[in-house]
């Protein structure tokens, strides 16, 4: 049966693959092979495959598969990142349990997943809200906790009180939650950080390993994100008027600048919303009421939207004293001042930094030159000569930044300082679908690591979307101090999902049967990390992959691990878009995958995935090229039928050199396919560039009817496009050459790419007139017979004398003609 049935061949395969467990690895501690580790970024489990799932996971299954065959130990797995507020969302909607919710959504979107013929090992799955993940994460914290690197504090976070819970930054869009739309407002209250701000500098320094294996998109957003900056710290004391009015409870407060040559310049000095002098102010009634009042208003805008919003401020009727010059100068409060940034104050230089001149222009403050320029609409931030500096007058300010640093370090009135952006994680969310914090906390000991580990959930759960479900559950809260055995309460909050997806590398990295044992194998995850090929979209770049590296530098202290780097080579993949937008329901652009595996099978699915764009870069969604994947994938099919089994020693066999012209050809364009293979999975992602090669080898094939050549054309052909499209190829394979292709390569021999012809140029008088074909070792006297006789050099020299016939080999033939 000659034809295509996608459907058939498709079923066929992945029954087998399922039953002779195709895709396991083999054992760490008895295989003798290399090892290669290729991990897609798991998926959510929200009900359905996406394209941008498919695309995902096709871009791994590729490398799992072409490194399997090629003699690796390969290690592809799949999980679910389980836990998460829209469990709880669909809850409340559906009135359904966020756990059957979740649960029946992997189980849907496994079975979409397989339907792709994807290759991953599937006794490594498991999802983060399974009862064993949860337990060795518990365990991971509580060491954390232990070491000092997880701990509680109170302080000041964003709070959507419609959900009931605590967002990071980037969980606020526009002021609003981006579950529910609701307005967000600053809150205090306690909370769990992890300090990851005590590994700054590794985290920041380890990126130079990165180099050329990441993209310099990421590392750039990694290193903005940490945010390294040199610079002055310094005391700015109160005048005192000042300190009369502060009660003489702050004498002074420090400040960062990353622009110690503009010092002179500053005019004001500004300090955050938040920040322990405005505090005071506020609470002990030294402002006035409406001053307060929008002060407490600010302080409840994000600090996200803080960044973009219009600048505001307040004068708080303080007086700082110039460190150099002993002037006074005033301290308002600013919206764009961070609390956690460089002690939550500025000093303000508005004629050098826009932000200062933007907010001194509002507020009608002094602009004073420092920098010699001619700007006057706005702040000049260019270098130049110091003026209005004192004894630095006259210096270029790039040299005057670091006298006028080395005068206050050496006055002991400040000193030289780096400064990081990056803060401490804070993992507590006030909800019940997340693993439980594994604390408990006691009236006489205070807060204590559970000693009985997994703390998991309740299954009778009232979730209303009003207040945390866990601590207004009647009973689960309440448990027996281990200390002193006296009644404590179990800690309600939940842990960010982040802390799931910072570690589940490390878990596949362990041999399912040792997953009861531990939560990583040393042993078997030195064998398998770092990963070799880590895949996924390009809006994890600072946050997941931030925190994985993190998670793996303290679990290589705390021993679990040898990695002191997760993923060695990272391969961002563009947005599928569709009209010009990302497919999205609201868009109504949506793809349903299934539908196109439905209509002309998963390899047709992959192969336009594959085809349609490099990996790296946006693909736009397009049903005719659907088809034409869909057109090619069946011609590739039935023109196997023209070839016949053949074996290594036949095709070793072969003399290329009594091949007729098109043969040679055909030959030349499978075997330059294979290169192409080759330098596409070493070097440049580029895999359409392997489709496109495959094509113009199968119309050079068609160009010639030598069964041999299809016959090899075809033992290379299936074997090189497996990985993208696996079924067709393995069904053609196995017919053909019971799959021996898989294992047993084709050497590329060089005389394949012998040239035995070569195009001549012809000059007349020395323009050139026209190009011949000729053979490579033809003697003078015979090329220039040739080139004589040619039709089109005979309408030129015809009726001329021919003075000179010049040959240069292999290059060009130049005739000289007069008359």
């Amino acid at each position: 049966m000659n034809e295509y049935v996608a459907k058939d061949i498709e079923k066929r395969w992945q029954n087998y693959w399922q039953e002779n467990n195709s895709f396991e690895p083999e054992d760490e501690k008895t295989t003798k092979k290399p090892k290669k580790y290729i991990l897609s970024m798991f998926p959510y489990p929200s009900g359905k495959i996406h394209m941008g799932h498919v695309r995902n996971y096709c871009i791994g299954d590729i490398y799992a598969r072409y490194y399997r065959k090629n003699g690796f130990n390969v290690l592809h797995p799949i999980g679910w990142d389980s836990f998460g507020m829209p469990a709880e969302n669909a809850a409340i909607k559906h009135n359904l349990h966020p756990k059957v919710w979740t649960y029946e959504n992997i189980s849907y979107m496994s079975n979409e997943l397989k339907s792709l013929g994807l290759s991953f090992s599937t006794k490594r799955e498991f999802a983060t809200s399974d009862k064993l993940y949860t337990k060795w994460e518990q365990e991971i914290i509580i060491k954390m906790f232990q070491k000092g690197i997880l701990y509680k504090k109170q302080t000041t976070v964003n709070w959507c009180s419609d959900c009931q819970t605590v967002l990071s930054n980037e969980q606020v869009e526009d002021g609003k939650c981006w579950r529910c739309g609701f307005t967000v407002s600053q809150k205090d209250m306690p909370g769990y950080y992890i300090a990851i701000t005590k590994y700054t500098k590794n985290l920041l320094d380890d990126l130079e390993k990165l180099k050329e294996k990441w993209p310099k998109q990421v590392i750039t957003m990694q290193k903005n994100w940490i945010g390294e900056s040199f610079g002055l710290e310094f005391d700015l004391k109160f005048d005192k008027k000042s300190l009369d009015r502060l009660n003489n409870n702050f004498k002074q407060f420090s400040v960062f600048t990353t622009r110690a040559d503009t010092i002179f310049g500053m005019t004001y000095c500004a300090i955050a919303l938040e920040h322990k002098i405005v505090k005071y102010l506020c609470d002990n009634n030294l402002l006035d009421k409406k001053t307060i009042t929008n002060i407490e208003n600010q302080k409840n805008i994000s600090l996200k939207d803080r960044e973009t919003n219009e600048k505001v401020g307040f004068d708080l009727g303080l007086n700082i004293l110039h460190p150099i010059t002993n002037k006074p100068i005033p301290v308002w409060v600013a919206n764009f001042v961070l609390v956690s940034y460089g002690g939550g104050a500025v000093m303000c230089v508005p004629a050098h930094d826009q932000r200062d001149f933007e907010f001194a222009s509002k507020y009608s403050l002094p602009i004073v030159k420092i920098i010699q320029n001619d700007e006057n609409k706005k702040a000049y931030t260019a270098d130049g000569k110091l003026i209005n500096s004192g004894d630095f007058t006259g210096q270029d300010n790039k040299d005057a930044r670091e006298n006028i640093i080395n005068f206050f370090v050496q006055n002991q009135l400040g000193k030289k300082t780096t400064n990081y952006k990056l803060r401490d994680w804070g993992v507590s969310r006030q909800r019940y679908w997340g693993s439980p914090l594994p604390f408990v906390l006691c009236d006489n000991c205070g807060l204590l690591p559970q000693t009985t580990l997994p703390v998991t959930l309740p299954d009778d759960i009232d979730i209303t979307g009003e207040g945390n479900p866990l601590s207004n559950h009647p009973t689960w809260k309440n448990t027996i101090c281990p200390k002193c055995g006296n009644k404590a309460t179990k800690e309600t909050d939940t842990m960010d999902t982040f802390v799931q997806s910072s570690w589940y590398f490390l878990r596949f990295a362990t041999n399912p049967d040792n997953w009861n044992d531990e939560a990583i194998s040393k042993t078997q995850s030195s064998y398998w990390m770092n990963v070799d090929h880590y895949i996924g979209g390009i809006e994890h770049a600072i946050l997941h992959l931030l925190y994985a590296r993190f998670f793996t530098k303290v679990l290589n202290e705390l021993g679990y691990t040898n990695s002191s780097e997760p993923f060695d080579k990272l391969l961002t993949q563009g947005m599928v878009l569709k009209d010009g937008f990302k497919m999205s329901k609201s868009k109504g652009n949506v793809v349903d995958p299934q539908n196109i595996i439905d209509k002309y099978g998963a390899d047709t699915a992959r192969l336009f995935m594959m085809f349609a764009a490099p990996p790296t870069k946006e693909l736009e969604w397009n049903d005719s090229a659907v088809e034409g994947s869909f057109r090619f994938i069946k011609r590739f099919y039935s023109i196997s039928f023209e070839c016949q089994n053949i074996s290594l020693d036949e095709i070793d066999m072969i003399e290329q050199n009594k091949l007729t012209a098109d043969e040679k050809y055909a030959r030349e364009k499978v075997y330059e396919l294979l290169i192409k293979q080759k330098d596409v999975m070493n070097k440049t992602y580029a895999f359409n560039t392997i489709v496109a090669a495959a094509m113009e080898a199968i119309n050079a094939l068609k160009k010639q009817n030598n069964i041999t050549i299809f016959s090899e054309a075809y033992y290379i052909l299936t074997d090189v496009l497996e990985p993208i499209i696996p079924h067709c190829c393995w069904q053609i394979a196995d017919r053909l050459y019971d799959r021996k292709n898989f294992v047993h390569k084709v050497t590329i021999k060089d005389d394949i790419f012998a040239k035995t012809t070569i195009d001549m140029p012809i000059t007349i008088n020395g323009k050139k007139r026209t190009t011949i074909s000729v053979d490579i070792n033809l003697p003078k006297d015979k090329l220039l017979e040739i080139t004589k006789q040619n039709e089109t050099v005979q309408k030129w020299i015809k009726d001329k004398q021919l003075i000179k016939e010049i040959v240069v080999p292999n290059k060009l033939i130049n005739l000289v003609v007069k008359g």
